[in-house]
């Protein structure tokens, strides 16, 4: 399976949470995984304009010259997407966001109905299946948890797959592993 993991951790001296990702990297490898790592901290990544330009200028690619074209390149052509992040004021980090924000690409500007909802029409025939591995800050809750979990699996409507799981740093990387494996 080929795995993309996007690293939301702007925090340089993390390394805690950078080990963790890449030992769950090396762990998947083994496991005769395709993963790309990507660093999103040392990417060069602009802020999403809502210019549209993707869908009508573009159509699939952002206009803004920058490395959210690898980005999506990379998640589009993967089989699972693994975003991770620290807990930062109760959400995902805001470069991670930025990051899930410019793969709106992907997806067309026209609507359909799913679920008796209002959604995006799919731009490809297969998107890769999402999971989402948060790092809990110090005030941390099981509600901030089950908040960002329910954006994340709200999200993969728009995006066209299924979220898989919601885990924890807490839980080992073999853990993590083996979720990753059971997909």
């Amino acid at each position: 399976m080929k795995i993309t993991i996007l690293n939301g951790n702007p925090n340089i001296d993390d390394i805690k949470f950078d080990d963790y990702l890449k030992n769950l990297s090396d762990l998947l490898e083994s496991n005769n995984h395709t993963v790309t790592l990507l660093k999103l901290r040392e990417m060069n990544l602009k802020y999403c304009t809502g210019c549209w330009g993707c869908w009508v200028k573009t159509p699939g690619e952002c206009i803004v010259a920058d490395d959210s074209r690898n980005i999506c390149r990379e998640y589009i052509n993967s089989d699972f997407a693994l975003f991770a992040s620290p807990v930062i004021m109760g959400f995902t980090s805001a470069l991670l966001k930025k990051a899930q924000e410019k793969l709106l690409p992907l997806i067309h500007p026209y609507f359909e109905l799913v679920q008796n909802e209002v959604h995006h029409l799919s731009r490809y025939d297969k998107y890769p299946l999402m999971g989402l591995l948060l790092e809990n800050g110090k005030d941390t809750d099981e509600e901030d948890i089950k908040i960002i979990s329910d954006i994340y699996r709200r999200g993969a409507i728009n995006f066209k797959t299924s979220f898989c799981f919601s885990r924890q740093t807490d839980d080992s990387v073999e853990e993590v592993a083996n979720e990753i494996n059971r997909i």
